[in-house]
C-alpha cells in the first residue's frame, strides 16, 4: 500500500455555475480540491465587429468580488468558451473568436488564476496556437492546460456503434485512425514548446494501444480528465473504473498528475462524493515507490553535471551519499570473496598472502568490503589504499588507526603516477560513471597496468555503455532554459547530464555502445566510435538519448542501471542524458540512426554525437568545444 497520509488532488469540472460561492463550497465538501469553471457563460457569444450583439451593454462575466483573491488563485481553474473557433475559415467567426479569447485570457490574468483549460478539438489549431503564444511570450499569466482526448470524437463514436451488435453500423468504416497526440505535438511546436504548456489527458471509454498510452509518459501531462460516462457500477452500486482504466490512472500517478472529474452524476443515490472517494482509493492503492524512488525524491528530471573525480577532489558530503548505497558494496564484497577463492587454493590459505590494491579508495568503503571478504574466505591479504584526494586520505589514516591496523597501507598519490613497492594480485576500483567510462575509469586503470602481475584480477573486469532514444519535452526544456554568459546557446545542448529520468519515454530498448575490459591486453586506445540503429514503434519526438551502463565485477556478479536489468536497490548512479539541439519528429516504422564517438587528447576526453537518419543533424560537441572530462 502507498503512504495513505497523502490524498489525490482532484478537481470538479462544472459546466454551469449559477452560484459560484455555493458551488465551490459544495465541491469542497464533496472532497474536491479545486473547481474548473467557464470564465464567461458558455452561451454568451460576443460580437466585436458586426452583429446585433456588438453594442450589448452590461458586464461580460461575473464579478471578481464573488471570491477573495486567495480563493481565485488556489481553488479555481478557468475554462475558455466552447464556441470559440479561432481557425474557422469564416473570417468574421475567426476574428470574433480571437478577440473573445484575448478578452478571457486577460480576465484570467486579472484574477490570478493558476491555470486555464483550453480544448484541442482537432489538428487545425495554428491560429489558436498563435494567440496563446502571444500570452506565453509575455512572461506572465497562468499555466495553460491543453485538453487532449486520448481518442478523437469520431473514433469514439465509431467504436460505440461497432460495439453494439443490436444496431448495425451505418457509419462508413473509412474513418481513419486519428492520432490525437499529433494535435498536441503540432500545437506545442507552434508555441515553441513552452514550459507553461501542460497536457490535460482526457481518458476515452475505448482506450488506444499501449504504445500510444506509454508515449504520453514523455509529455508534460499535468491532469487526467475522467468523464463520469466511463465509470461502471459495481455490485454495491458504487462507481468504479474498468481494470484497464485503473491501470492507466495508476500509471500516470507516477508523474504526480492531478485528476479532474467531468460530467453529470450518474450514480444519484451515491452522490458525487462517491466518485472522489473512489479516485482517492485508487491513489491510496497505487504501487508504493521503491527505495530508490524514495531516495531520489525531489531529484526527478533534475539536470546535474557529471562528477569529474579525476580533476576535482570530491567533498565529504558526496562520499557520504555514495556510501549509503545498500547493495553496491555488498556486491563488491562478493566479487572480492570469489576472486580470493580463485587465487588461493584451500591448501595454501595459511601460507599465501594476496596483495590487493584499492585504487581510488575514497573514504574507505571498498577497503572495508575487501577486508570482510578476506575474513569470510579465510584468506590473508595485504591491502594498499591508493587515493589522490588529500582530504579523503585523512579519513583513511583515521580508519587505519581505529579499525584496519597494519594490514592496510595508505598511499596518498594519483594511481597513474604511483611507483608501487610490489605488484598486485587483485585491484579493486569504483571509478564508474553513469555512462560506464565517463569518469575515465579506462584511463585510470590503464595507468595502473605497470604494477599488475601477469595473472592479476581486476574488479570490475568489464563494463559497457548503452544508449536509447528518448522523448521528454521536460528535459529538453530544462536544457533550453540553461544560461551561461560565457558560453554560446548551443553549448548546453552539447553537454551530457546526469539525471533521474522521470517524465520521459524510451522509444526503443537500450543498445550496447562501447565496451572496456580490464586488465587491458597490449597497447590500449580508449577512443571509440560506433553507430546504432533503433526501430521506432509509434510517431514520436526525439529529444535526445538516455545513457546507461552494465558492469561485470567478477564472474557473474554484476552491477547494472539498464531499465530492463536494473540491479535491485542500487542507488549510486542515475542515467545520462545526451540532448539534441533540435527535436526530431519520428514516424512509426522508421529507423533512427545515431553515431557516437569517444575522443580525447593529452588533457581531456569528450563525447560527440549526431543523428543521420531519418534526417541528418550537425555533430554535437565537435572536438569537445562545449563539454570535456579533464584528465
Amino acid at each position: 500500500m502507498a503512504d495513505n497520509t497523502q490524498r489525490v488532488s482532484c478537481g470538479r469540472d462544472l459546466t454551469s455555475v449559477p452560484d459560484l460561492s455555493s458551488d465551490l463550497e459544495n465541491s469542497m465538501k464533496a472532497g474536491f480540491d479545486f473547481i474548473c469553471i467557464p470564465l464567461v457563460h458558455p452561451r454568451y457569444q460576443r460580437e466585436f465587429s458586426d452583429g446585433s450583439a456588438k453594442d450589448r451593454k452590461g458586464p461580460v462575466t461575473r464579478s471578481d468580488f464573488l471570491l477573495n483573491c486567495n480563493d481565485w488563485s488556489t481553488l479555481v481553474v478557468g475554462k475558455v468558451s466552447p464556441w470559440l473557433q479561432l481557425d474557422s475559415c469564416h473570417e468574421v467567426i475567426r476574428r470574433n473568436s480571437e478577440k473573445a479569447l484575448r478578452q478571457e485570457l486577460m480576465f484570467s490574468c486579472h484574477l490570478a488564476l493558476p491555470s486555464i483549460l483550453i480544448h484541442l478539438k482537432n489538428g487545425n489549431c495554428v491560429n489558436l496556437a498563435r494567440v496563446i503564444n502571444e500570452h506565453l511570450i509575455s512572461g506572465s499569466g497562468p499555466q495553460y492546460w491543453i485538453v487532449v482526448p486520448m481518442k478523437s470524437a469520431e473514433e469514439e463514436c465509431l467504436s460505440t456503434f461497432e460495439s453494439n451488435p443490436a444496431e448495425p453500423c451505418t457509419i462508413e468504416k473509412q474513418v481513419q485512425h486519428e492520432d490525437t497526440w499529433k494535435w498536441w505535438n503540432k500545437f506545442r511546436t507552434l508555441c515553441g514548446s513552452s514550459k507553461k504548456l501542460g497536457v490535460v489527458l482526457e481518458l476515452s471509454a475505448d482506450l488506444p494501444s499501449d504504445l500510444e498510452i506509454d508515449r504520453w509518459t514523455g509529455e508534460p501531462v499535468k491532469v487526467l480528465m475522467l468523464s463520469t460516462k466511463i465509470f461502471l457500477t459495481n455490485k454495491k452500486g458504487f462507481p468504479v473504473l474498468s481494470r484497464a482504466h485503473q491501470l492507466v490512472v495508476k500509471q500516470f500517478f507516477k508523474l504526480d498528475v492531478q485528476l479532474v472529474l467531468t460530467g453529470k452524476v450518474r450514480h444519484e443515490d451515491k452522490g458525487i462524493k462517491s466518485y472522489q472517494l473512489y479516485l482517492d482509493h485508487l491513489f491510496q492503492t497505487r504501487d508504493p515507490p521503491d527505495n530508490i524512488s524514495q531516495f531520489a525524491k525531489g531529484y526527478e528530471d533534475f539536470l546535474q553535471c557529471p562528477l569529474q573525480p579525476l580533476m576535482d577532489n570530491l567533498e565529504s558530503q558526496t562520499y557520504e551519499v555514495f556510501e549509503k548505497d545498500p547493495i553496491k558494496y555488498s556486491l563488491y564484497q562478493q566479487a572480492v570473496y570469489f576472486a580470493l577463492l580463485d587465487k588461493v587454493p584451500e591448501t595454501e590459505s595459511q601460507t599465501q598472502t594476496i596483495v590487493l590494491m584499492v585504487l581510488g579508495a575514497g573514504r574507505g568503503p571498498l577497503v572495508t568490503a575487501s577486508l570482510r571478504a578476506a575474513s569470510v574466505a579465510h584468506r590473508n591479504i595485504r591491502v594498499y589504499a591508493v587515493e589522490k584526494n588529500p582530504n579523503a586520505v585523512i579519513t583513511l589514516e583515521n580508519m587505519k588507526l581505529d579499525s584496519w591496523g597494519d594490514q592496510v597501507t595508505i598511499v596518498s598519490c594519483d594511481m597513474r603516477y604511483w611507483n608501487a613497492p610490489e605488484k598486485a594480485d587483485i585491484i579493486v576500483s569504483e571509478l564508474l560513471g553513469s555512462f560506464g567510462d565517463n569518469e575515465l575509469s579506462p584511463e585510470c586503470l590503464d595507468g595502473a597496468m605497470n604494477f599488475l602481475k601477469e595473472d592479476s584480477i581486476s574488479i570490475p573486469s568489464k563494463y559497457s555503455s548503452y544508449l536509447a532514444p528518448l522523448q521528454s519535452s521536460k528535459l529538453w526544456n530544462e536544457v533550453r532554459l540553461c544560461r551561461d554568459k560565457e558560453k554560446p546557446l548551443e553549448a548546453h545542448f552539447e553537454t551530457p547530464y546526469v539525471v533521474r529520468l522521470h517524465n520521459s519515454k524510451l522509444l526503443d530498448e537500450p543498445k550496447c555502445l562501447f565496451t572496456f575490459e580490464h586488465p587491458a591486453k597490449g597497447v590500449t586506445d580508449n577512443n571509440r566510435y560506433a553507430s546504432l540503429e533503433f526501430d521506432i514503434g509509434v510517431d514520436s519526438v526525439l529529444h535526445g538519448f538516455g545513457g546507461y551502463f552494465h558492469c561485470t565485477l567478477y564472474r557473474d556478479i554484476s552491477l547494472s542501471i539498464l531499465p530492463n536489468n536494473y540491479t535491485p536497490e542500487l542507488s549510486s548512479w542515475y542515467p545520462m542524458y545526451f540532448p539534441i539541439q533540435d527535436p526530431i519528429y519520428l514516424r512509426g516504422g522508421e529507423k533512427l540512426k545515431v553515431h557516437f564517438w569517444r575522443a580525447g587528447d593529452s588533457k581531456h576526453v569528450w563525447y560527440e554525437w549526431c543523428v543521420t537518419e531519418p534526417v541528418a543533424q550537425p555533430i554535437h560537441n565537435p572536438r569537445g568545444r562545449s563539454s570535456t572530462i579533464g584528465l
